[in-house]
C-alpha cells in the first residue's frame, strides 16, 4: 500500500518538474530592453523624456508634464514638434455637464507604461484608460470609459485653427511666426453633437474656431464605452496630413499598430546585437541606442517637404531631415550613424547643404530645427559631420557644395555664440589675431554681435573654431584646394594662442594679448563660465583640442605631465558647496573631481590616456564612469543628454571604442562591456567585438587580436570596421600595463 501511494506521488512530482523545465523560455528582443524612463530625473537638469516614436520619425509624443514627478499631465499629446519642445495640439476627454467643458484638461494619472512603440495610462479620477501606438506621420489612440456619462473628446490648439465635419477634426497650429503643423483626425464613432470651445464660451452653431487655447469638442452617446482616434500630421497642409494617415494607419486596430511599431524598432536596434550575462547593461545599451534615433527627424511627405529655412514647400525624392543640435551630436551621434545608418547620414548631410542653400547667406546650419536654424551654442561644427562622413567613405553628397557652405558659415558669420548675424569686430579680431578677445570682469560689452546672456565664450570659441578650421582644411585637401588647405591648417593651431604656458590651461586673453588675471579655472567666468568658456569650466576645456592631442601633450610638457594633469582634474574637489558650484555651473554635474560626465565636451577626455601609452587607465576610467553615472533607473543619466548626444557616448563606450576625432577615420579603444557584440556594417558584412574571459568585472585588456592577428595598439581604422571582421580581447581584472603601451593613436593627420 505504501508503494502504491508513493509511486503516483513521485510521478506527479516528475511531471511537475518536467512541466517546469519544458516551459517555453522567454526570449527578450532588443526593444524589450529599452527603458524610456531611464534618466527622466537627474541631479539638476532634465536629461531625457520618455518618448514614443519610430526611428527618426516626424511623429513623437511624450506626456506633457513639468517633469517626471509631476502629478498631472496636460491632456494627451498629439505631436512633439521639437526635442524638449511642447506638444502641438492636445487631445482631452471629459464626462460631465456641458458647462464644465474647456479646451484642455490636466489629469492625474496612474499605471503609466511607456515603451518606444506604445503608451498606456489610467486616469483614476476620470476612470478612463488609454492606449497609443505611433507610425511615422500618424498615430492612434484608444480610450475606454468606465463611467456611464456621455463622453466628450476635445482637440485643442494653443495658437491655431480647427474645424470639424462629422467624425473628423482638422486644422493647424502655429509653431512660430512662419511654421505650422497640421492635423487630420478621425474617430471610430460618429458624435451626436459638435461644438467649439474656448475659455469664454461653448458654441454649438460654429464648426470652426481660431485663436489661442481653443478647441473642438465632440459629444458621443452614453452607450459608447470605447472610442478610437487615429490621426495624421503634416508640416505641408491638412490634405497631406490626411494622406499621411491613410497611407500609414488604415484601420482602428491599436494592437496591430503596436506590433508594427515594435517590429520596426527591433529591426533597427538589431543593427547591433550584444550578448552577456549583465541584463542591466543590455538595458542601458539598447535604451541609449534608441535615444540616438530620436533625432534627426524626416520631414519628407510623399516626396515633398516643408522647409522653415526658406518657408517653402519643396519636391525632392531625397529625404529631408532636420531637428539636430549639432554642437552635441557631431561628437558621437553622427559618427555612430556613419557606421550603422550610412545612407541616412548621407541624406542628413544633403539636408544640411539644402538648408544652407535655402538660407540667405548659404551658411551651414548649426542648430537646425523644425522652425529653422536657431544658431545656438558656439562654433560651427556642421563642418565636422561633413568631413567625418566623407573621410569614412560616404560620398553620395556634393562635397564642394558642403565645403562652400561650411567655409562661409565659419568665415562670414559671427563667431559670437547664439547669433546668426554677420561677423563684427570680435570676429574680425579672431581672423586677424587667431583668438577671440576676452573682457575683464565687469568690463562693459561693446560688440553688437555678442548675445547679452551668452557672452563671448572666448576660450570655447577659439578652441572650437580651431577644430572647425582643421575640418575645413581636411575638406580642402580632399577637393585639391591647396591654398585653403594650408591656410586653414595653420589656423587650426590657433588654440596655442590662448594656452598659458605657466598654468598649462587655456586661458582667456584680452585684446592687448594679456591673460585675464586673477583667474580661477574652476569658478571664474560668471554663470555657465560664459565670460570665458561655455557651460563647463576651464578644467574641461583644458582638453578641447580633439584634432591635435599629440601637440597638446607637448604643450603640457610631455606624457608624464599630461597624465598628471588628467589625474589632478579627477582628484581636485569642487572647492565649494555643491549648491554654490551648481548655481553657477548647472551643466557641470556628474562630477568626479572637476571632471563632468554630464556634458558633451567631456566625453572624449577619459580616452586621452591612450595617447600617452597608458590605455589601461582609459579602461579603468571609462568603466568606472559608466558604472557610476549610467544606470537602468530614473536617475540613470548624469545631465545633458540632448537627444542622443550623451547616449551615443554610452553606445560606443559599451562596445569598447570611441571616435575621439570626427574627421580622422579611427576609433580609440576603451573596454568592452559585453561578451560579444555584432555590428551590422552593410552589404551583408558585420564587425564582431569579442571579450574572452568575459565578466562584468573584467575590465582590463590583457591582449587583443584583429582578424586573427595580434593587435598591440589602442586604436583601429574605420575601414577595418566597415570591411567586417573580428576584434578579440582577452580580459582580466587587473591591468596589463604593457598592452599597446608603445603605439599611440594618430593626431592631426593620418600620415603622422
Amino acid at each position: 500500500m505504501y508503494k502504491r501511494k508513493f509511486i503516483p506521488l513521485v510521478l506527479l512530482m516528475i511531471l511537475i518538474v518536467n512541466g517546469c523545465s519544458n516551459k517555453q523560455e522567454v526570449v527578450l528582443t532588443p526593444v524589450d530592453y529599452v527603458n524610456p524612463y531611464m534618466g527622466n530625473i537627474s541631479h539638476l537638469l532634465v536629461p531625457t523624456y520618455p518618448t514614443v516614436h519610430l526611428p527618426n520619425s516626424m511623429l513623437r509624443i511624450y506626456p506633457e508634464r513639468a517633469d517626471y514627478t509631476s502629478d498631472k499631465i496636460k491632456g494627451l499629446p498629439v505631436i512633439v514638434t521639437s526635442h524638449r519642445g511642447k506638444s502641438a495640439f492636445s487631445l482631452s476627454f471629459y464626462q460631465g455637464a456641458e458647462s464644465g467643458l474647456q479646451p484642455v484638461y490636466y489629469y492625474c494619472y496612474d499605471n503609466e507604461v511607456i515603451k518606444p512603440y506604445s503608451y498606456s495610462s489610467y486616469f483614476e479620477e476620470e476612470e478612463v484608460s488609454t492606449k497609443f501606438a505611433p507610425s511615422h506621420q500618424a498615430g492612434i489612440y484608444e480610450l475606454s470609459f468606465r463611467k456611464n456619462n456621455a463622453p466628450y473628446l476635445i482637440l485643442s490648439t494653443t495658437n491655431g485653427e480647427l474645424k470639424t465635419t462629422e467624425n473628423t477634426i482638422s486644422g493647424y497650429q502655429n509653431i512660430d511666426h512662419q511654421t505650422k503643423v497640421y492635423v487630420y483626425m478621425e474617430t471610430s464613432a460618429l458624435p451626436e453633437k459638435t461644438m467649439t470651445v474656448s475659455k469664454e464660451e461653448i458654441n454649438h452653431s460654429h464648426t470652426a474656431i481660431k485663436g489661442k487655447n481653443v478647441g473642438i469638442a465632440l459629444l458621443y452617446s452614453t452607450d459608447i464605452k470605447t472610442i478610437k482616434v487615429r490621426y495624421g500630421i503634416s508640416f505641408i497642409d491638412e490634405k497631406q496630413a490626411k494622406a499621411n494617415l491613410q497611407r500609414e494607419i488604415k484601420d482602428y486596430d491599436v494592437e496591430n499598430q503596436m506590433n508594427i511599431a515594435k517590429n520596426i524598432w527591433n529591426q533597427t536596434l538589431n543593427k547591433i546585437k550584444v550578448e552577456g550575462i549583465d541584463e542591466n547593461a543590455k538595458a542601458i545599451f539598447y535604451t541609449s541606442l534608441y535615444r540616438t534615433y530620436e533625432r534627426m527627424i524626416c520631414l519628407s511627405e510623399d516626396n515633398r517637404y516643408y522647409s522653415a529655412f526658406d518657408n517653402s514647400i519643396h519636391k525632392d525624392s531625397v529625404p529631408f531631415y532636420t531637428d539636430d543640435w549639432i554642437w552635441d551630436t557631431y561628437r558621437a551621434v553622427h559618427p555612430l550613424r556613419v557606421i550603422i545608418e550610412p545612407q541616412m547620414e548621407a541624406d542628413m548631410i544633403q539636408s544640411f547643404i539644402r538648408m544652407a542653400q535655402q538660407m540667405e547667406h548659404n551658411w551651414m546650419p548649426t542648430f537646425p530645427e523644425v522652425t529653422g536654424d536657431s544658431r545656438r551654442m558656439n562654433s560651427n561644427h556642421g563642418v565636422a559631420t561633413v568631413i567625418d562622413s566623407y573621410i569614412k567613405g560616404i560620398r553620395n553628397f556634393d562635397l564642394s557644395a558642403a565645403y562652400e557652405a561650411c567655409k562661409l558659415g565659419i568665415t562670414e558669420k559671427t563667431l559670437a555664440p547664439w547669433s546668426g548675424i554677420k561677423g563684427g569686430e570680435i570676429t574680425k579680431f579672431y581672423w586677424e589675431n587667431g583668438y577671440l578677445p576676452a573682457l575683464a570682469p565687469g568690463e562693459q560689452e561693446t560688440a553688437d554681435e555678442v548675445h547679452p546672456f551668452e557672452k563671448r565664450q572666448p576660450v570655447a570659441v577659439t578652441l572650437g573654431t580651431s577644430y572647425d578650421e582643421w575640418c575645413l582644411a581636411q575638406i580642402a585637401k580632399q577637393l585639391g584646394y591647396e591654398k585653403d588647405y594650408n591656410y586653414f591648417l595653420q589656423g587650426s593651431k590657433n588654440y596655442r594662442n590662448i594656452f598659458n604656458p605657466e598654468t598649462k590651461f587655456f586661458h582667456p586673453k584680452n585684446a592687448k594679448g594679456e591673460f585675464i588675471e586673477p583667474f580661477d579655472y574652476a569658478t571664474a567666468g560668471g554663470l555657465g563660465a560664459r565670460e570665458a568658456y561655455g557651460e563647463n569650466n576651464g578644467w574641461i576645456y583644458r582638453w578641447d583640442v580633439p584634432h591635435n592631442i599629440a601637440d597638446l601633450i607637448e604643450l603640457m610638457g610631455g606624457k608624464e605631465a599630461f597624465r598628471n594633469n588628467l589625474e589632478t582634474m579627477y582628484n581636485t574637489p569642487l572647492g565649494e558647496a555643491k549648491y554654490v558650484f551648481y548655481a553657477q555651473l548647472p551643466d557641470h554635474t556628474g562630477n568626479v573631481g572637476q571632471f563632468s560626465m554630464a556634458n558633451e565636451p567631456s566625453m572624449h577626455i577619459p580616452y586621452l590616456y591612450n595617447y600617452i601609452g597608458e590605455p589601461w587607465r582609459t579602461q579603468k576610467r571609462v568603466r568606472t564612469l559608466l558604472d557610476e553615472w549610467f544606470r537602468n533607473d530614473l536617475m540613470g543619466l548624469p545631465g545633458d543628454e540632448d537627444g542622443g548626444g550623451m547616449s551615443a557616448f554610452v553606445v560606443f563606450s559599451m562596445l569598447g571604442f570611441y571616435p575621439i576625432t570626427p574627421g580622422l577615420p579611427i576609433y580609440v579603444i576603451g573596454t568592452p562591456m559585453f561578451e560579444r557584440a555584432v555590428i551590422e556594417t552593410g552589404a551583408g558584412k558585420s564587425f564582431e567585438v569579442i571579450a574572452h574571459n568575459y565578466s562584468p568585472t573584467n575590465k582590463y585588456i590583457q591582449s587583443a587580436k584583429l582578424n586573427g592577428k595580434d593587435w598591440n595598439q589602442s586604436w583601429f581604422e574605420h575601414k577595418e570596421l566597415m570591411n567586417g571582421g573580428k576584434l578579440e580581447f582577452t580580459m582580466g581584472n587587473t591591468p596589463n600595463k604593457n598592452w599597446a603601451a608603445d603605439s599611440v593613436p594618430p593626431s592631426f593627420e593620418m600620415n603622422k
